[in-house]
């Protein structure tokens, strides 16, 4: 329970920049790019932080490490409200990145040292809802919050989103006596050679393949989505925010579903995300060719299946990370797959921003990730 509320605190603030970028882009002026660039700023301490951060979640306690994870959060939220101008706005994002490394893979770490084996995929997708769960709340309040008083303010209800769940998870959680060995969690940390070592196992390289791609993806429609809508669909950003709220809700119910089928017997995890992949792919598509106004219905049965296989993937993704990880290194396993995950979350906003920028439509936007998803599902059939 602890766990799923700091994640969902957390993502409040993650997804919830994204969500602002609307109102971001039409106070600061922005280009497409740049409102990729901001995007990428948050996304790209954790691909230095996520494996120090998972190395020392091996062996320092959870509870620490995500409390003052938040409060580094609040802190480059409260300060990047504060910033003149774009560039310094940049960095006070960047330190909300360093911030928001220590959630993911603590409280993934959390959940995987007490629901180690039958249940982990279950428990694992109850545990990543939090993240659309608090994506879906950040939808529902920062945009109204953001058009009455700014999205200062937006920024200012975030950090204290933050620390109360991080707050929260240092009071209430404890570690199961199996895992809290003093001599274990207190063993020199571990080098570069280590992470190498772990990235030529075969299952990491599925994982990061599958990750990187699926979340590229994920990120893509969490920072356009909106603006396709109000560009091509004539649809404001608050009434936008709401199909965004449907997409988030059912990410909910993805990650919960999608994780708990993994558990079946007989049933591949990875597999399982390989599908998510091709879903994710056919929804895109249908955003790419479609050119005429779309009805609401309509609209609401995409955001639908985009928040479904769009973010559910990830519970099973971290299940199978989770499950096939050396019990004494998940921390590390954690930390290095997400930071490689992390590096498509800074690379992906603003190219496709740029893309954007240079063909005047979003065709492109959604037809090059249904290439490389489609490209990375191929490739992924021979990882087992």
């Amino acid at each position: 329970m602890v766990a799923t509320l700091a994640q969902a605190a957390a993502a409040f603030v993650s997804q919830g920049l994204g969500i602002l970028a609307g109102f971001l882009q039409q106070d600061l002026q922005l280009s497409n790019l740049e409102v990729g660039l901001l995007m990428a700023a948050s996304a790209a301490a954790p691909v230095f932080a996520l494996p120090i951060v998972g190395d020392l979640l091996d062996r320092r306690s959870e509870r620490v490490i995500i409390a003052a994870g938040a409060a580094v959060l609040a802190g480059g939220l409260v300060l990047s409200t504060l910033v003149p101008s774009f560039a310094y706005l940049l960095v006070g994002l960047f330190i909300v990145g360093c911030g928001y490394s220590t959630t993911q893979p603590g409280g993934s770490k959390s959940v995987g040292d007490w629901f180690r084996g039958g249940q982990l995929g279950f428990a694992m997708g109850l545990r990543q809802a939090g993240l659309p769960l608090g994506a879906a709340a950040a939808a529902a309040i920062l945009p109204v919050i953001a058009s009455h008083w700014g999205w200062r303010a937006a920024f200012v209800v975030g950090a204290a989103v933050s620390l109360g769940g991080g707050f929260a998870f240092s009071a209430v959680y404890r570690p199961p006596a199996a895992t809290a060995d003093k001599a274990e969690r207190n063993r020199p940390p571990i080098g570069l050679s280590s992470i190498r070592a772990m990235l030529r196992h075969r299952w990491m390289r599925g994982a990061v393949l599958s990750g990187a791609t699926l979340v590229a993806s994920q990120y893509a429609i969490l920072t356009f989505f909106m603006l396709y809508l109000r560009d091509d669909q004539s649809i404001a950003l608050v009434d936008g925010a709401w199909l965004m709220f449907v997409a988030q809700l059912c990410g909910v119910a993805g990650r919960v579903i999608l994780a708990a089928w993994s558990d079946r017997a007989g049933t591949s995890r990875f597999r399982l995300v390989v599908a998510s992949m091709l879903a994710v792919g056919a929804g895109l598509v249908v955003l790419a060719v479609v050119n005429a106004r779309v009805p609401w219905p309509a609209l609401i049965l995409i955001a639908a299946w985009l928040g479904f296989f769009g973010l559910g993937w990830y519970g099973p993704w971290v299940a199978f990370v989770a499950d096939v990880s050396p019990r004494e290194s998940l921390g590390l396993a954690l930390g290095t797959a997400m930071a490689l995950n992390q590096i498509a979350i800074v690379a992906a906003p603003p190219l496709l921003g740029l893309l954007h920028d240079l063909t005047g439509g979003y065709t492109a936007v959604w037809g090059s990730l249904v290439v490389l998803l489609a490209a990375a599902a191929w490739a992924a059939r021979r990882v087992r």
